[in-house]
Order: structure tokens, then C-alpha cells, then sequence
């Protein structure tokens, strides 16, 4: 009997598929290492133990946390391990209440790890409500940090995705020296009043993409600061918080400028600032640029579209000092709603570097308070406006 190729194709094909399909990574189950989902007993080290034998396969592994909340202590799942990696969190892990372990710099590490996944829907408990107390940061220059609930440093080609972080002491995620790193559909939540907990807080990063997310906190929803470059924000709503907030700038970090930023087709509610650049005065000379906030709708937030290069937290400050960042090649469009504050557009730049290519396209805030017509204030800047003007451009 002859069998003619096209009667042979499809099993050729399944071949050949799997041939090159991954094959499924060896999986190192917690409660196998002695983890216990009590909330009770400190389960580090049987985490640590199947993150050591699940880094050290060779091909990569999957660190498994069943359901069930577990309580775990500060924590580095440190690299280069032998393949990808996976840390698959089903369950919750809990951070400690006791005072005694909350002034540390981080709770979960994950430190020079090629290729890994961190996701499976679970939850991080930061119980920042028995800490946020202690940090006396406004008003103590010698304060003592609180943990940052998830630091990613030196991580490359990775995904963080489906993991919800929940009343972190400090920011919810911190991303020092990354690459090529996704995050996707993260929930972060934190009161309004919750001290230094940004959600996201990027340093000297490079290709970074964050998507279809939500963060409600007390600082700034996702924050960018020196040394970070193509950085892309899509479809994540904030609110409440501090908005989206490039900077401060300027304070440190000699000549690490931040460059090619993209935030877009996202939504603020009822938060303290919008769209914000922001930098020191005085300030040691750097650079931002290459900058677009794109279809963003805004419902009652203060301050929409925000530069400030007077930026001072907490006295004293020196009214009279400029900054020596600067600023250029920046475009706000299609950014709409409704503003809190009657000054709605709000561009202070420096008279050392005064600002320079800043666009307003298609500007629509309205604001219906009780001081009258919105408005916009512009100090030396360079820049054009086209399209739809409300607040009445001050370019």
C-alpha cells in the first residue's frame, strides 16, 4: 500500500513540533521542603531550599506555593541559576507584624536571575499597617527604611504577572538595574494615607513594559527615576495616589539621564498629581527627554499635567534655587477629564535650562470648582500647542 506525503504531513509536522517544544520544568513544591500554610510557622527556609535546587537544575525549574498563606521573613531568591525559572505563587505569603523585623531594606529579593516568572494569581500581605507608623521620614533625616515588599535586582528577560500586593510598609515593587522586563495585570492596593508605598518604582532600568494593571496607594502609582530608559506604560489605571511621576530628578545620579518614557491609553482617579515631572532645585545637571503621556483620561485629579522643577518636599527650601536638569521633547495629547485644581496645566521650568519642545495636542480638562475658569501656568518653556485648548494654552 502506498502512502503518499500528504497523507504523512501531519504526523511530520507533530514531530517536528515537538521536537522543539519546552519541555515542562521540573517543579519544586514548598510543602515538600517543610513549608507550612499556617501563617504561623516562618517558612524561609523551605523556600529558599526548592529555590536553591530549582535555580540549580540544570535546564531551570518551578518553585511551587500551593494554597494556603505562609508566613516568610526577608528573602533573596539570588541567580544566575542554570535555565528559566518559574516562582509560581497560588497561595499568599505574609510579612511579619513583629517591629522587631520591619526595618530591613526589602521582605521579598529576587537578585541576578535571568529569565524568570514570577506569577499564578497569588498575594503578598504586607501588613504595612503595623509599620507605617514608624516612618518618620518627613521629619527625621536619620529615619530607618521599612521594607520594600518585592525588589527585582539585576533581573533580565522576565515577566512579572497576575500577582496582587496588598498594604506594602514601603513601595510595592521596587525594579533596580533591570531588562527587558514585563509586568502585567498587577493589583496593588494601599490607603490613601499609606506613607511611601509607590507602586512601582523603577531605577536605572532599560525596556521595561508595564500593562493592564491596577494600583490604588498612598504615593505615586508607578514612578520613574534616573538611569531608566525605554520604559512603556499601557492600559494601568491609578488611583488613589501620587499619579504617574517622572523623578525627582537631579538629587544624585550624575549624568544618568531618563529617556524615551511612554505612558498611554491609562486612567487617574481622584489623585493628588497626574502626569509629573519632577526635580530638585537646587540640582546636580541631568536630563529628560523623549517623553510622551498619550490618551490619558483623568476624572478630578489635582494638578493634571504637572512640570516642576522647583520641587521641594519638605522644608526648608530654597525658593530662589534653579534646577540644572533639563527638560526637552516632551508631549502631553489627547489628555482629557476633569481637574480638582483650577490650575490645570502647570509647566515651572527652570531659568538655567529652561524647557524646551514641550507639546500640548488636544487638551481637554475642565474644572468645575468654586475658584472659577481653569487655567494654565507656564514659566520658561519653549513649546507649541495645537489642537483643542482647555485650559487656554499658556505656550
Amino acid at each position: 500500500m502506498t502512502v503518499s506525503f500528504i497523507h504523512l504531513l501531519p504526523l511530520l509536522l507533530s514531530v517536528a513540533a515537538a521536537a522543539f517544544r519546552h519541555p515542562t520544568p521540573a517543579t519544586f513544591n514548598v510543602l515538600s521542603y517543610g513549608a507550612l500554610p499556617n501563617r504561623i510557622t516562618d517558612s524561609t527556609k523551605a523556600f529558599l531550599g526548592a529555590w536553591y535546587d530549582a535555580c540549580g537544575r540544570e535546564g531551570g525549574g518551578r518553585v511551587l506555593v500551593p494554597q494556603g498563606t505562609y508566613m516568610i521573613d526577608s528573602v533573596v531568591f539570588a541567580g544566575p541559576c542554570k535555565g528559566p525559572i518559574d516562582f509560581i505563587i497560588k497561595g499568599s505569603l505574609e510579612a511579619s507584624s513583629n517591629p522587631k523585623k520591619f526595618f530591613v531594606d526589602h521582605w521579598i529579593g529576587f537578585r541576578y536571575v535571568d529569565r524568570l516568572r514570577v506569577g499564578g494569581g497569588g498575594f503578598l500581605l504586607g501588613h504595612g499597617g503595623a509599620a507605617w507608623h514608624y516612618n518618620d521620614c518627613a521629619t527625621n533625616s536619620r529615619c530607618r527604611p521599612l521594607p520594600v515588599t518585592m525588589r527585582l535586582d539585576f533581573v533580565t528577560n522576565s515577566i512579572i504577572s497576575h500577582i496582587r500586593s496588598i498594604n506594602s510598609k514601603n513601595s510595592h515593587f521596587n525594579l533596580f538595574a533591570c531588562h527587558n522586563l514585563n509586568m502585567s495585570n498587577i493589583r496593588i492596593s494601599a490607603p490613601e494615607d499609606s506613607p511611601n508605598t509607590d507602586g512601582i518604582h523603577i531605577g536605572g532600568s532599560t525596556k521595561i513594559k508595564i500593562r493592564d494593571s491596577i494600583i490604588s496607594t498612598g504615593d505615586d502609582c508607578i514612578s520613574i527615576l534616573s538611569g531608566s530608559h525605554d520604559i512603556e506604560v499601557t492600559r494601568v489605571h491609578c488611583g488613589p495616589g501620587h499619579g504617574f511621576s517622572i523623578g525627582s530628578l537631579g538629587g544624585s545620579h550624575f549624568k544618568e539621564f531618563v529617556t524615551g518614557i511612554v505612558i498611554q491609553n491609562s486612567t487617574l482617579h481622584r489623585t493628588q498629581n497626574g502626569l509629573r515631572i519632577k526635580t530638585w532645585a537646587p540640582s546636580m545637571p541631568s536630563l529628560a527627554s523623549d517623553i510622551i503621556f498619550d490618551d490619558i483620561i483623568m476624572v478630578d485629579v489635582n494638578n493634571p499635567i504637572f512640570i516642576d522643577q522647583q520641587y521641594c518636599p519638605r522644608p526648608p527650601c530654597n525658593l530662589k534655587a534653579q534646577s540644572k536638569v533639563q527638560i526637552k521633547n516632551v508631549t502631553f495629547r489627547k489628555v482629557r477629564g476633569t481637574s480638582s485644581s483650577k490650575v490645570a496645566v502647570k509647566i515651572q521650568c527652570s531659568k538655567h535650562v529652561p524647557c524646551q519642545g514641550i507639546n500640548l495636542v488636544n487638551i481637554n480638562l475642565a474644572y468645575r470648582g468654586p475658584e472659577g475658569r481653569v487655567e494654565s501656568s507656564c514659566f520658561n518653556v519653549q513649546g507649541k500647542s495645537y489642537g483643542l485648548q482647555l485650559p487656554s494654552g499658556c505656550l
